[in-house]
C-alpha cells in the first residue's frame, strides 16, 4: 500500500508514502489523521517518502476541506525523502499556507527530522 498511517507515540503520527500515492489512499490517511485531531491530539507529523514516485494523475487533488478544517490543529510537519521531491512535497503539504511549520529533510536525515519535530 503506497500510503499508510501509524501513531508512533502521541502526538507523533507517522505517514509513509511509497510508489504512486493514490487519491483514495491519501483520503483514507487524512481521515485517520482527522479522527486523531477530533479526539484532541495536536499531531506532529513525520511524513516519509520511500521509493516515492509521486501522486496519482488525472484526479482532483484540490480539495482543501481538510486543510481548512484541521490545519490549525497540526503542530509541525517534517517530510523526509529524496531531495528531488522537496519543492513538490512542501507545496503539497501546504508549507506557507498553514499555521504549522513544515520542513523537508533529505533521506538519511531521519534523526534531524525527529529532533526538529520534538523541539
Amino acid at each position: 500500500m503506497p500510503a499508510s498511517f501509524h501513531i508512533e507515540t502521541r502526538p507523533t503520527c507517522l505517514l509513509r508514502f511509497s510508489g504512486v500515492v493514490l487519491h483514495s489512499e491519501f483520503l483514507a490517511v487524512q481521515s485517520q489523521l482527522g479522527t486523531e485531531i477530533d479526539a484532541g491530539v495536536k499531531p506532529r507529523i513525520l511524513a516519509l517518502l520511500e521509493n516515492f514516485q509521486g501522486w496519482e494523475r488525472g484526479v482532483d487533488w484540490n480539495d482543501l476541506d481538510f486543510l481548512f478544517s484541521h490545519s490549525n490543529e497540526i503542530a509541525k510537519i517534517a517530510i523526509v525523502g529524496d531531495p528531488r521531491w522537496e519543492a513538490e512535497a512542501l507545496a503539497f503539504a501546504g508549507a506557507g499556507f498553514r499555521q504549522a511549520p513544515v520542513e523537508f529533510f533529505s533521506a538519511g536525515k531521519m534523526v534531524e527530522a525527529r529532533a526538529w519535530l520534538a523541539a
